[in-house]
């Protein structure tokens, strides 16, 4: 008996071995054939020398040492662990003196900028949102922490166990009186003016939680509990003069509740942040990303996890006080102003398996992750909780990604590069059971000198590091914005309709682009102008829906300009905030002033020009009668000028093969396709535009555009960009009347404008003022237009003059013949 307990627990101590073995030593199986190969050749064929056997045997006497060694380090390991948790989860406090004399050294010249810098973003992200009535407008002046850090640790520093995890616990108070923090508020109705706030005093005392994750590679930090904080305020009216706090009453308590609230929303347990400690640093700012977020399934929602309502289980579908009814749930995923929703899924573990994709601003960011309850029966959504996941850009070009874990435990991650995935199983937060499951993919890093991080570590962009150091945004350069398309806009519920356009803001000009009609794909290809403004300016973008009663908001967005260079175009879809769906693709371009002068130039020399457009036919146009048929054609329409082609009776697939030419004024080509009605009123089966303004001269584009807003349809077209040669175009045959004419009326709509502007200035009306002021722009277009053909007309008098002179002084020399 004992005898053969013994073999067994060989037996399973040999498979044990040759399952370490085949592990560590992978080519190990194609080795033992070659090795009994060799054997039956050198048994039965060719005798070999005994040392192949011994040495195998050597080999594998030393193969069985350095595993046994391995399990025995693993067993002191394991046995020192335990230890450690179990007799002394709190090591003894240490003195940290030389950490404070170390951060005197270096607060002045490295913590602080970058500390402050920090915070004053974080504080004007907070007073956006968050102000007392009594103030109408507070803005940010001045923001420095002075010269004095906080002190750590003056009672000694110990580490905790917590779990399997080591957290290091040290004191904190930070009590400084020469920070310069300057506040300008606008005082609201009915007081009036304007008073400074400035913060000149600040206490913070607290416990600081440090946990390194990663192995070392990154630190937690958080406060153990709200800290106490005191905040001194002065009030004063301008210059240096300085008034009581009663001045403006309840501004002092705000000020503590906003500082407050805004240490517990970022690091007070269990919410922490991230400090990252890179092997190497790139020297690389990172101004947004592309994320991808793949919403994959929850579990354990059927147990007793503290919803609204009580719930039992039967049959792995979540039942309402014992009834019939199931459970079903969708999760909204939230990044900044960004949200997405899932579709709804049924039980106690749905799943949904939806991916969308996710435009950060900055260098970090917060997924939240809010689940719903949808009930038929109701028009409202039942809250049931949420998670959140946290990520930050590291300057070794990884990201990491954490979050809370069970029992307020760390889960944490790192993706080493673009591109590559990671999965998180992260618990709700406000119930004791029940966990989703996610998938991350960071598609793209975007840098402060305009580069990119691509998809894998070998891939990513060569510029040099130090690029960000030497390229800056210059002011007074021209940005060129094309709003090119969009796709899976939001429609009416109930109508299903959607006309959308959108205003394009930068700084406090506004532009709007053309209502499309029938379409949630809509192609727009406007070209608007804007002067560059610097400080970080974003670009704003609204998406509307035409209607009769209002227009709906289909959702909005904000595109950050830096690191534009000049000569690259910049084409991006930019998913829209706020809304369940809905992207925009963008072309932005940046370009200096000599260079704008002469891309303007051009499109104004373009006049002397002309577009040749030959119509040629279309195919699979919708039916628009009954009869299954249409009776199509087609309306041109360039600028303000409109021309239109014949009537093709009963087909789908009509042929026009019809030329109109138009003088090259740069403006947009439209192609409008409707259906002939005698009697009633003509409907539209298409529209497309025609591209033309990057064609080279007098060469033709033969191209098949697809229509918008309609199911089906092509048109095929040929367009020429005409434009003589100068040599050519040498005659003068101008007409002053039509000179003069162009005069007087560009002096009309100048007049017209400025009684315009003057009406809605008296109005107050921002918001049209800002579509008069891109007006303004045109005129001024038109301005330099006609100041060139002046020139032209000028240049081509005087050469006509000179001509003229030198007939004359030829005639005039030579002689006249004397009749004999």
């Amino acid at each position: 008996m004992v005898r053969r307990r013994l073999g067994n627990y060989y037996a399973k101590e040999a498979v044990e071995f040759l399952n370490h073995v085949i592990r560590d030593k992978p080519l190990l199986p194609f080795l033992v054939p070659l090795g009994l190969f060799a054997w039956a050749i050198e048994r039965w064929l060719v005798p070999f020398s005994n040392w192949v056997p011994l040495a195998f045997a050597v080999w594998a006497t030393i193969q069985y040492g350095r595993y046994q060694r391995r399990l025995l380090v693993e067993d002191l390991n394991s046995r020192w662990r335990q230890l450690i948790m179990n007799t002394s989860p709190t090591t003894p406090l240490e003195p940290c003196a030389w950490l404070n004399k170390l951060s005197m050294e270096v607060w002045p010249n490295f913590m602080e900028p970058r500390i402050s810098k920090r915070f004053s973003a974080l504080v004007e992200r907070r007073l956006k949102h968050r102000k007392p009535k009594l103030l109408e407008r507070i803005e940010l002046q001045e923001f420095s922490l002075g010269s004095c850090p906080p002190s750590l640790g003056q009672n000694g520093v110990h580490w905790i166990t917590s779990g399997d995890q080591q957290v290091m616990r040290l004191g904190f108070e930070w009590n400084t009186n020469d920070m310069s923090v300057m506040l300008l508020a606008k005082l609201a109705r009915p007081l009036i003016g304007t008073a400074r706030i400035v913060i000149n005093n600040l206490y913070i005392k607290g416990d600081l939680r440090l946990l390194p994750i990663l192995d070392g590679q990154a630190v937690l930090y958080s406060f153990e509990s709200t800290p106490e904080v005191r905040i001194g305020v002065a009030f004063g009216s301008g210059g240096s003069q300085s008034l009581p706090a009663t001045e403006l009453p309840g501004v002092s308590s705000w000020l503590v509740k906003v500082f407050t609230d805004t240490l517990v929303r970022m690091m007070v347990e269990p919410r922490r942040g991230c400090y990252s400690l890179p092997t190497i640093d790139l020297r690389k700012k990172a101004v947004g990303g592309v994320l991808s977020v793949t919403v994959v399934s929850a579990s354990k929602l059927g147990r007793n996890n503290g919803f609204s309502r009580e719930t039992s289980t039967s049959s792995g579908n979540i039942m309402e006080n014992g009834g019939s009814k199931i459970l079903q749930t969708f999760i909204e995923v939230e990044l900044g102003d960004l949200t997405r929703r899932t579709s709804i899924s049924q039980g106690s573990s749905p799943k949904w398996n939806a991916t969308f994709n996710m435009v950060l601003h900055g260098e970090s960011g917060i997924l939240k992750f809010n689940l719903y309850e949808w009930d038929p029966s109701s028009v409202k959504y039942n809250y049931l909780t949420s998670c959140e996941i946290k990520m930050k850009y590291v300057l070794d070009d990884s990201t990491t990604f954490w979050a809370i874990g069970p029992n307020f435990s760390v889960l944490a991650k790192q993706a080493e590069y673009c591109g590559k995935e990671v999965e998180m199983v992260v618990p709700f937060e406000e119930t004791n059971v029940g966990e989703l499951t996610v998938k991350l993919v960071l598609k793209e890093w975007q840098y402060s000198d305009d580069s990119t991080s691509l998809n894998k570590a070998s891939s990513r962009t060569q510029n040099s590091v130090y690029n960000s150091q030497h390229i800056q945004l210059k002011t007074g350069r021209k940005l060129k914005v094309t709003v090119v398309e969009g796709r899976s806009l939001m429609a009416k519920e109930k109508s299903g309709r959607c006309d959308p356009y959108v205003k394009v803001q930068y700084g406090k000009l506004m532009h709007k682009t053309k209502t499309l009609s029938h379409t949630t794909n809509p192609v727009w290809h406007h070209k608007f102008d804007f002067d560059e403004i610097g400080g970080g300016e974003c670009l704003m973008i609204k998406c509307y829906n035409a209607d009769i009663f209002g227009d709906e908001n289909i959702g909005s967005a904000r595109v950050n300009l830096d690191g534009l260079v000049e000569g690259s175009c910049k084409d991006v879809w930019i998913p829209l905030e706020k809304v369940n769906s809905g992207e925009l693709r963008l072309q932005i371009e940046a370009l200096n002033n000599e260079d704008f002068e002469v891309s303007r130039t051009t499109v104004s020399q373009s006049g002397s020009g002309w577009i040749e457009l030959v119509l040629i036919e279309a195919r699979d146009l919708i039916a628009a009668d009954l009869r299954g048929t249409s009776d199509p054609y087609v309306r041109v329409q360039y600028g303000n000028t409109k021309k239109r082609t014949k009537v093709v009776h009963k087909t789908l697939n009509p042929q026009w093969n019809q030329i109109l030419e138009f003088p090259d004024t740069g403006k947009q080509l439209v192609l409008h396709v409707k259906d002939h009605n005698a009697l009633l009123p003509t409907s539209s089966i298409g529209d497309c535009v025609v591209e033309y303004e990057w064609l080279p001269p007098n060469q033709t584009a033969d191209k098949w555009i697809p229509l918008q807003g309609v199911k089906s349809g092509e048109i095929h077209v040929k367009v020429t960009r005409k434009v003589p040669e100068l040599q050519k175009n040498t005659s003068l045959d101008t007409d002053i009347s039509k000179t003069l004419s162009k005069a007087n009326k560009i002096s009309g709509q100048v007049r017209e404008l400025l009684k315009k502007l003057n009406g809605l200035i008296e109005d107050g009306d921002y918001e049209n003022l800002s579509l008069a002021l891109s007006e303004v722009e045109n005129i001024e277009d038109g301005q330099v237009e006609y100041m060139l053909q002046l020139e032209k007309e000028k240049t081509l008098l005087l050469d006509k003059i000179g001509e003229l002179g030198r007939e004359i002084s030829r005639t005039s020399s030579t002689p006249s013949k004397m009749p004999y």
